[in-house]
């Protein structure tokens, strides 16, 4: 009965299937409408095959050939070489040398020689190094009766050694120098008077430096320096400087301590010039102890340094003493990457003096000076600095300084009632005078590199001064320039030059009378021309070992007065040789 039922169920199905497929299989009537009329077209012509079969009875039939091959193994021996990268051409490192000597011979007697080498140990671990260097011209100037020779020569040996944590050194050095108190004109005395005249000044000096630096250490350096200087009328000085300095870092920045102890004491056996009488000596002695803590500030663009100077100065020959607080000050800001560059700054320092100083700034002083330090109040500062092109810089700044007892010079009066041995007493020597001193300054440079071996430089500098004594800042410019060049032709020749220019300044022409102050002496105040001095040298190299040079100084022939009555000498030529080598 399943059976039947199962079957019959098939065949129902199957009918009402055939019968849905019936209805569906009417797709009805649909209208079309032809839009485009009908347009034949002309098809392509028939190509033919570019490789058409052949069926030609005649066409040789290939043969079939049946081989085979014969494989010997062969040992093979080839091994391709590795490939190695093309080297660029390079042109060879110069010979380096460890000593060096020069000699030069010019008019005016004028000499000069200079000697120096260098000994490495140790792998360059230590080194010691020695150098010799002397200058001296014994030509006559045609505008004094007194001789203008001069003198000066240098010897220096030190000894470092550098380690992977640390590294010292220490120097030693020994100088002479001689100079002529020659500023008096031609007829200024009788010839009795000026034979008598011993005008001849010599100067010494000893020192010894020594410094240390360590790494991965809150002492980061130290400097010392021992002098003792001396002269011939028996005048002495001695100068001791200790500079320690601490890095102690905070989070991200770091905070620097310098610390500094100076001495100074001297002696000189002569009274001051204003004095008639040379009835006593010239004693000094000063000592300072200074702190500068300083915080430096590192912000992307910015640098900033944040700090303060603390000194302690005693005067301990008048036991006098003094507590000075000056700013340390200096901040820089890149304005426009390395094009634009704006920096600033104000400092202040109580700056030693010595008699050693001095002289090397003006070696005509008379050896009765008094000695004072500088209480430097502050000196601001502003500028911008950066570069036009890729090789041209430039700087450009303002300043505006107060100076306290600032350092003067100025002739010492003629004192014809003086006999002391040496002859600075006849209106041919310079004193120092301390005044107060604000000094408005406006600098400028332009450095301009050419290309590798063409450099060309130019600066300018504007002061105005105003002194608390409403006196002339004595033998101060209100104007000074330079112009230098340096040029490298070629491997065998070179050249340079340098023109400088210093504007007019006031000196202070005096008579000393008895039993009158200074200010009470007749004077008359003088004013020096403005002037020009240019210089130029030139070489040539035969090897990298021995080369020639000449040197020409004051080629404009301008015998213009350096200081009151102190001409210079004319036009000056100097040859000589050089020598490399290894000793």
């Amino acid at each position: 009965m399943q059976r039947k039922n199962y079957i019959f169920s098939i065949l129902f199905l199957s009918l009402w299937g055939a019968v849905f497929a019936q209805e569906t299989d009417d797709i009805g009537t649909e209208t079309v409408t032809v839009v485009k009329p009908y347009s034949p077209t002309v098809s392509d012509a028939f190509k033919i095959k570019s490789a058409p079969n052949l069926n030609d009875s005649i066409v040789l039939q290939k043969k079939n050939i049946d081989y085979s091959i014969f494989s010997v193994p062969v040992a093979s021996t080839f091994t391709p070489a590795k490939g190695k990268a093309s080297k660029v051409k390079r042109t060879p490192p110069p010979t380096l040398y460890n000593s060096y000597a020069s000699v030069g011979l010019g008019n005016y007697n004028n000499a000069l020689v200079e000697l120096y080498t260098s000994r490495e140990f140790n792998r360059g671990e230590d080194l010691l190094d020695f150098g010799l260097n002397h200058h001296s011209s014994r030509g006559a100037i045609e505008t004094t009766p007194l001789d203008a020779d001069f003198y000066s020569t240098k010897f220096d040996a030190s000894y470092a050694k550098k380690d992977r944590d640390m590294d010292w050194g220490a120097s030693v050095g020994l100088q002479h120098q001689l100079y002529n108190w020659y500023g008096l004109e031609n007829g200024a005395f009788d010839e009795v008077t000026v034979a008598g005249i011993d005008e001849t000044q010599n100067y010494f000096n000893a020192q010894a430096k020594a410094h240390l630096n360590l790494e991965d250490s809150y002492f980061k350096s130290g400097k010392v320096l021992l002098r003792r200087f001396w002269d011939t009328t028996k005048s002495g000085e001695n100068r001791v400087v200790l500079e320690p300095s601490i890095e102690l870092p905070i989070t991200e920045e770091l905070v620097t301590i310098n610390a500094k102890l100076d001495f100074v004491n001297g002696n000189f056996k002569n009274a001051s010039l204003n004095n008639t009488l040379n009835d006593g000596e010239i004693n000094y002695s000063q000592f300072q102890v200074g702190v500068n803590p300083s915080l430096l500030v590192l912000r992307d663009d910015l640098t900033l340094n944040l700090g303060a100077n603390f000194v302690y100065g005693l005067d301990t020959e008048n036991s006098d003493s003094n507590f000075y607080i000056y700013p340390a000050i200096t901040a820089s800001y890149r304005l426009v990457d390395e094009t634009v560059i704006a920096y600033g700054g104000i400092e202040g320092q109580l700056e030693q003096n010595s008699y050693y100083d001095f002289v090397q700034d003006n070696p005509y002083v008379s050896p009765t000076l008094d000695i004072q330090p500088t209480d430097k109040q502050y000196e601001g500062h502003v500028g911008i600095k950066g570069q036009l092109m890729s090789n041209v810089g430039y700087n450009i700044k303002g300043s505006y300084t107060a100076e306290n007892r600032k350092p003067l010079f100025f002739l010492n009066p003629q004192n014809l009632f003086r006999t002391d041995d040496k002859g600075y007493y006849y209106g041919n020597s310079f004193q120092v005078f301390y005044d107060d001193v604000k000094t408005l300054g406006i600098f400028g440079e332009l450095n301009i590199d050419v290309n590798r071996n063409f450099t060309l430089g130019i600066n300018a500098e504007f002061f105005d001064y105003d002194t608390e004594t409403d006196n002339p800042a004595w033998n101060l410019p209100s104007i000074k320039g330079s112009v230098f060049m340096d040029y490298q032709i070629n491997k065998q020749w070179y050249l340079g030059a340098n023109l400088f220019f210093v504007g007019e300044r006031e000196d202070l022409m005096a008579q000393a009378i008895q039993n009158a102050t200074p200010s009470e002496f007749p004077a008359a105040i003088v004013t020096l021309d403005s002037f020009f001095d240019a210089n130029a040298h030139a070489g040539y190299r035969f090897n990298e070992q021995l080369s020639i040079f000449v040197k020409a100084s004051n080629i404009a022939n301008n015998n213009y007065q350096h200081w009151a009555n102190f001409r210079v000498q004319g036009f000056q030529a100097l040859a000589g040789v050089s020598y490399k080598f290894d000793f």
